[in-house]
């Protein structure tokens, strides 16, 4: 186990990925500070688990973000690890969905990793330790039709925590962008009320807890990208080396 530290502050921390992160931590005797706009959800990730702090936040609000993290620290104590994982995923042609969606995923995907990063990593680096961990996708690498929004949400994140992580190298914060396929995780239903991109059934969706064991691995080499799943390093190489036959495919799978 990578994380070696007490407290955890968790970003969508009402459902998938950041609920499952919180209840594994808090098994652990970790102490949690599950953060999410879903007030509900957050209180369904609590139920049964002592550790959990729920504090309801917009990560899209710079005082809501300063607000929890101040918060978290008075209650539980100094921050020793952070899990950026709040996103919404709602898909369709960039021309057909609302201009306020759009700017909403921007907000919340990018924005929110910005948010927290500005409040919380600086007393981890003045503490010099703990884990700062943002979640990104290979939707930050690989652009496909219908997730347009999404994908340069996630490319803003891919080059934000890449330009963090080399900013404060060598100051005891590891850092990890983790970089995911399709997870199952209710984030992909978002998809299936919308338009859902053929090109995800190319394979199935991994299990959420195989992302949180990637990262744990990753944390313990202290590199910076976490590529879970079979084939996703491959895919990640092939839109870096090859990317008109990838867009190839893309067009071939979708009917475009």
């Amino acid at each position: 186990m990578a994380f070696s530290g007490k407290v955890a502050l968790i970003t969508g921390g009402g459902s998938g990925m950041g609920r499952l992160a919180a209840r594994n931590l808090a098994a652990q005797g970790k102490l949690v500070a599950a953060l999410d706009v879903n007030v509900d959800g957050l209180k369904e990730t609590a139920d049964g688990h002592d550790g959990i702090l729920t504090i309801p936040t917009d990560v899209t609000d710079s005082d809501s973000v300063e607000n929890a993290v101040r918060r978290c620290e008075q209650e539980l104590g100094p921050i020793d690890r952070v899990y950026n994982a709040a996103a919404i995923m709602p898909t369709g042609l960039l021309m057909d969905q609302d201009i306020s969606v759009i700017h909403k995923i921007m907000d919340i995907n990018y924005g929110g990793v910005v948010n927290v990063a500005k409040y919380a990593l600086p007393g981890m680096l003045e503490r010099g330790r703990g884990d700062f961990i943002n979640f990104a996708s290979m939707a930050g690498w690989l652009p496909i039709i219908y997730l347009g929004a999404y994908n340069a949400s996630k490319f803003a994140v891919v080059a934000f925590a890449e330009v963090l992580y080399h900013e404060n190298r060598n100051k005891g914060v590891r850092f990890a962008c983790v970089c995911p396929p399709p997870v199952a995780t209710p984030l992909l239903q978002q998809a299936e009320d919308n338009v859902w991109p053929k090109t995800f059934d190319s394979a199935p969706p991994i299990e959420p807890q195989q992302v949180l064991d990637a990262i744990e691995v990753t944390l313990e080499k202290d590199t910076l990208w976490v590529f879970p799943g079979r084939g996703t390093k491959l895919g990640w190489r092939a839109r870096l080396w090859f990317p008109r036959l990838m867009w190839k495919i893309v067009h071939r799978t979708e009917g475009f």
